[in-house]
């Protein structure tokens, strides 16, 4: 029987990673072997974390601020920025309560924590599908230009946007129920999914990390492979009919790269390290070094993950005319401008 000072396991899409001393691991021999780890997450995370939550919400309210006052909302682009903007707002204002818990604790109370963890589940997939359903509407606007005007109007983009909320709230199951406050070490408090156990049968000792290891697969596949798929496909036509254009597409084509490249450089390395603790929690890597190598990855590759919230309105925004066009006119009518 697993010792009650065990700490619990790492937590997938959630700052909150075992947070006893001790760690226990259940050898297929049935042995355990304690694992100390450093708390490298107080020294690095809190301050990355109020950093993105300034240059975040600064950023993208600034789009909603924009697309809102400056924009006549026409298109379905202009829907998806908002959208895009929205849930990366959203995302960003849970990184303060993360950042208390990584530097200390969790004290906002159970409730609070069902609703911070909650909206960070939700909106750490509909950001993605939205950086999805934008690399379709690029594709439908340059490659079938003519055929998609009717498709690309306000109310479906409308229509895409709500059934993108929908699966990014879907896709937040089952971590959704479990998330609770739970107690730590010396009278701390933190706020995590909880998993059950769940013992199919006696020999497959992996099945008590059951949830673990299915909401690892499932973020790999609904927050990476598919989004690739659909960005790859997408953005190598445009590419394809942007260098076999009679106009020079220098500019497009560089900006096609720079999005694809930013979104493997944020979610690459953070999808690679959860696959490695899903192949520790189905104890392939047992020994104490590579528990800790991992630990460390997630946190790192975590961090790096949440910077894409704060480069999506540089990417989509920003480098666009018509965006800084309005936005300038905005400037100019404020009563305190320069």
């Amino acid at each position: 029987m697993r010792s009650t000072t065990a700490s619990f396991d790492d937590t997938i899409g959630v700052n909150a990673t075992e947070y006893y001393d001790g760690y226990y691991f259940d050898y297929h021999e049935g042995d355990y072997e304690i694992c100390q780890y450093e708390h490298h997450r107080a020294a690095f995370l809190p301050v990355l974390y109020a950093v993105f939550f300034l240059l975040g919400l600064m950023g993208n309210s600034l789009v909603i601020w924009v697309i809102t006052r400056g924009v006549q909302i026409r298109s379905m682009t202009d829907v998806c920025l908002l959208n895009l903007a929205a849930a990366d707002l959203l995302l960003v204002c849970t990184l303060p309560f993360l950042a208390h818990q990584a530097w200390d604790e969790w004290l906002f109370g159970d409730a609070m924590c069902k609703v911070v963890l909650g909206i960070y589940h939700i909106v750490f997939y509909c950001g993605i599908f939205f950086v999805s359903l934008m690399s379709i509407d690029r594709y439908l606007a340059i490659v079938h230009a003519v055929y998609a005007m009717r498709a690309r109007t306000r109310s479906f983009g409308a229509i895409a946007a709500a059934v993108t909320w929908v699966a990014g709230f879907l896709a937040s199951f089952p971590d959704l129920i479990f998330i609770k406050q739970q107690p730590g070490a010396n009278t701390s408090q933190f706020c995590l999914p909880v998993y059950p156990d769940v013992h199919l049968n006696d020999t497959a000792s992996a099945n008590a990390h059951f949830w673990r290891i299915f909401s690892i697969f499932k973020m790999n596949i609904l927050g990476l492979f598919v989004p690739v798929l659909i960005m790859g496909f997408c953005y190598s036509q445009i590419v394809w009919r942007l260098l076999y254009s009679q106009s020079s597409k220098r500019q497009a084509v560089r900006l096609v790269v720079i999005v694809v490249g930013v979104f493997f450089c944020c979610w690459v390395p953070y999808n690679v390290a959860s696959f490695f603790k899903a192949l520790e929690l189905l104890h392939i890597y047992t020994a104490c070094e590579s528990s800790k190598a991992i630990r460390l990855a997630l946190q790192v590759t975590e961090a790096v993950a949440y910077s894409h919230s704060c480069l999506n309105p540089i990417l989509y925004v920003f480098v666009g005319q018509k965006f800084r066009r309005h936005l300038l006119r905005l400037i100019d009518r404020a009563p305190c401008r320069l």
